[in-house]
């Protein structure tokens, strides 16, 4: 490397000097403690002198009420460096001010403190004034003009030419184009000199292993000691020993005096050199340069022995033209978030145990597709050689634990290797030699296939008839006279048989006029569930069990609801819950798989769910971590949604509580027990219907003789939504603090107090997120509101809960009515 020039190093303590110079600093552009700007539509921002940046409150979207403090580029105003708050937006009316002891203070409508510089300012620096920098720097400086804050040393997404890193400073990608939060993938100067690109866990931050390295860390003398992006816009790691190693080709390198220029680390994890040209100022940025070349093949000094890689679980990254990573599922698996196409894919067949497996291998209900030019490098569990690629696959069909096989040359080895599942660290590209193979089912989970997990072979009465003939010929007439006989009850069997099969068909037959489910028999829901054996649990209109359905495909395991003795009420709910799940599909609905309606048996036949309900998992000794509960709100409110607005016709649940929540395999919300459900036609707004739900969750209007709306289930979501921010029961007499008995009104005590820490029992994960927090308390307060006009539309509730819409504030006093009143 060669020793970086003398030049270079006046250049770069001449600008460190004009920085910190009282000259530079007393500009017209000095911005004075007590200066404040508010978040509105035609809102001011402070500029740089040049004009070139401003900083103040950028409009989130064109949909919404929600701003970012944040720095951008005054002339594109849509290229956003710098952001506060952690990437969280604000509403309309919130501000921020430039006070002496604290800094910037970012405030909500309410005069809430969200966000301050207050414990990033230098040690016993009082702040006399603030400055924008033509450099896209804000810096807040003392009387003394000497910076004791700047926005350079906390970078977000994006470096900017004059900026300088030091070790341990971290640069992290947003969660996605239109989410500035941080995301999975982060730049970093280590300790120890090396400058490394790698993804991270969204929950806990953990570093995952790095997909790329500098390599300047092999010798302590010479290690890096920052990364420098000078003014001429090089950029370059500098080492202790002055020299430096470009991460830009000198070639690549224009002049900031003609152009902009930004580096920033993308969402999918590249970071890409932008520029364009100050003459013909347009939104269209010009990718200069991008590390690595391509992200999906990974660096192969750094083993990834914990995370998912750049893609989620079980995908494949590959490289398109503007060397962009894009993430795929392979055939037989699909996004387990069809929102997040960087997320983890699952299979859509059944995973089974070891228990049986070779006997389902053998019957075919797995088969191997081919992957060209892929592999997941690090899943390796088992190596074969010499083998044949038919021998490769067969060993891996056989195997329980063999999710995929790679037959070629890995690794400079050739062979046959084994991959465990999940399968993570995927990747397609031209330099993978060989083929993998990944393991699907033969049959899908869908609706449409049920039936092939459970139909067995065709047992006809033709060849019943055609067996006994056989049988008669060349015998003895003794064992003549005795097939003779069989024959005789064998025909009485078959008449039986299909007499009892026209009875049951004729009780059937409304029911498959509008349900496309599977029918069982009764005796198959017998064995299934071992004659009803494992209660999983039980209501006011029957006992879950649970079972597993065998048959011609992989067994499945299924919840039976088995009604109690029927009655016209039982029937009818029977009949309406039949008809309305087997018209919906969605993600946060459960599935139902089939019923039986057998003489006075009335069962529903349901996936099953492998977490349970969510008062089991709200209302436990542990308490579920906050993301865990939000991502719950947020499915509970989406499935209430497609109810609402989405499925063909309009469904009206009457029944939300926790216990008709469930969690999947993943802890995802799937609203299960539509047997109190009420049918709305498309032209019909409102139904008066006797008073349905549980006590706590019962709407007003349910009492008072007006008509019942889908609003009744935005009041049941609101309460149900405050127990998911407390864990905590709507109603709770046992409490020393009687005040806070009823949840509702406690909520709303703690709102006005501002006392949220008290309502989520100082859950300090929770009280990190006090935005999203009190985003959330405020949307419950306006669900459970008394008069059904106030309350928002399970539509408008989602995108509050996702602050994609303005929470309004100041809601009024919620009721307890349905609460106390009930008997």
């Amino acid at each position: 490397m060669a020793a970086w020039p003398l030049s270079c190093t006046l250049s770069l303590l001449t600008l460190m000097f004009l920085q910190s110079s009282p000259i530079a600093a007393q500009n017209k552009g000095n911005i004075p403690v007590g200066k404040s700007l508010s978040a509105a539509t035609n809102n001011s921002s402070w500029h740089s002198p040049s004009g070139d940046f401003a900083f103040g409150f950028s409009k989130f979207s064109n949909s919404s009420n929600l701003f970012l403090l944040a720095i951008w580029y005054a002339k594109i105003p849509s290229t956003i460096v710098w952001y506060a708050n952690d990437g969280n937006p604000v509403p309309q009316g919130s501000s921020v001010k430039i006070t002496a002891n604290e800094g910037l203070v970012l405030s909500d409508p309410n005069g809430i403190n969200l966000w301050s510089t207050s414990d990033e300012l230098s040690d016993g620096g009082e702040v006399k004034y603030g400055y924008m920098n033509d450099t896209g720097n804000f810096a807040l400086k003392s009387s003394s003009n000497n910076p004791v804050w700047q926005s350079f040393d906390h970078p977000t997404d994006t470096l900017l030419p004059s900026q300088v890193m030091e070790t341990n400073v971290e640069v992290n990608a947003k969660l996605s184009r239109t989410n500035f939060t941080k995301g999975r993938f982060q730049l970093r100067l280590m300790p120890d000199g090396n400058l490394v690109l790698n993804p991270r866990d969204l929950t806990t931050g953990f570093a995952y292993g790095a997909y790329y390295t500098s390599g300047t860390n092999e010798n302590p003398t010479i290690s890096g000691q920052r990364l420098v992006y000078n003014e001429s816009g090089y950029m370059f790691i500098l080492r202790k020993n002055g020299s430096r190693q470009d991460l830009l080709p000198p070639k690549m390198v224009q002049s900031t005096k003609d152009s902009y220029q930004r580096v920033t680390l993308t969402f999918d994890g590249v970071l890409t050199w932008y520029s364009i040209p100050k003459a013909t100022i347009s939104n269209v940025w010009s990718t200069t340069h991008v590390l690595p070349e391509n992200i999906c093949i990974t660096n192969q000094n750094f083993r990834a022995d914990v995370g998912s890689g750049i893609c989620g679980f079980n995908s494949i990254c590959s490289i398109g033209d503007d060397r962009k990573p894009t993430c795929t599922c392979p055939k037989g698996y699909s996004f387990l978030d069809p929102n997040d196409t960087f997320g983890s894919c699952k299979p859509d067949f059944m995973l089974e145990s070891c228990e049986g497996y070779a006997e389902r291998s053998m019957r075919g209900e797995y088969r191997l597709v081919p992957l060209p030019n892929t592999d997941w490098p690090w899943n390796d569990y088992e190596r074969l050689d010499p083998c044949s690629e038919e021998d490769c696959k067969n060993s891996c069909l056989k195997d329980c634990f063999c999710a995929a096989a790679m037959f070629g040359d890995v690794n400079n080895l050739a062979g046959c290797w084994k991959k465990k599942a999940p399968l993570s660290n995927g990747r397609r590209d031209s330099t993978v030699i060989g083929t993998a193979w990944i393991k699907v089912g033969n049959v899908s989970i869908s609706n449409s296939s049920i039936s092939t997990f459970v139909s067995l072979p065709p047992s006809t009465t033709k060849n019943k008839e055609k067996y006994l003939n056989k049988a008669l010929v060349g015998g003895s007439v003794s064992v003549n006279l005795l097939l003779l006989i069989a024959i005789c009850f064998g025909i009485f069997f078959i008449c039986h048989k299909k007499q009892q099969k026209v009875s049951n068909e004729g009780q059937q037959k409304t029911l498959r006029e509008y349900s496309h489910v599977h029918y069982f028999s009764y005796q198959e829901l017998n064995e299934a569930t071992y004659g009803f054996k494992e209660e999983l649990g039980r209501g006011a209109f029957g006992v879950v069990y649970k079972g597993t359905i065998r048959g011609g495909g992989p067994s499945i395991c299924v919840a039976v609801k088995k009604l109690h003795r029927v009655s016209s009420d039982t029937d009818k709910e029977f009949k309406t819950e039949v008809n309305v799940i087997g018209q919906t599909h969605h993600k946060n609905l459960v599935q139902l798989v089939g019923f039986c309606k057998e003489g006075d048996q009335r069962l529903l036949v349901y996936e099953y769910m492998s977490n349970g309900n969510l008062a089991d998992y709200l209302f436990d000794e542990m308490r579920p971590s906050w993301i865990d509960r939000v991502q719950i709100a947020q499915g509970t409110a989406t499935g209430l949604l497609y109810l609402h607005e989405e499925c063909s016709t309009q469904i009206i649940h009457c029944d939300i509580k926790p216990q008709n929540i469930l969690l999947d395999e993943y802890h995802n919300a799937r609203i299960s027990d539509f047997g109190l459900a009420k049918l709305l036609v498309l032209n019909q707004t409102h139904t008066n219907t006797a008073i349905r739900g549980t006590k706590g969750y019962v709407a007003p209007e349910w009492f008072r003789n007006k008509p019942v709306t889908v609003k009744v289930d935005v009041y049941s979501f609101g309460v149900l939504l405050l127990e998911i921010i407390c864990c905590r029961k709507s109603v709770c007499m046992e409490l020393v603090q009687e005040e806070a008995a009823i949840l509702t009104d406690w909520a709303f005590d703690c709102y006005l107090s501002n006392k949220l820490d008290l309502l989520v029992n100082d859950d300090m994960e929770a009280l990190k997120d006090m935005i999203r927090l009190k985003r959330f308390v405020l949307v419950a307060l306006w669900c459970i509101q008394e008069d059904p006009s106030l309350r928002p539309t399970m539509r408008t509730v989602t995108q509050m809960l996702e602050g994609l819409a303005e929470v309004p504030n100041n809601p009024p006093w919620p009721t307890s009515f349905s609460v106390t009143t009930q008997h």
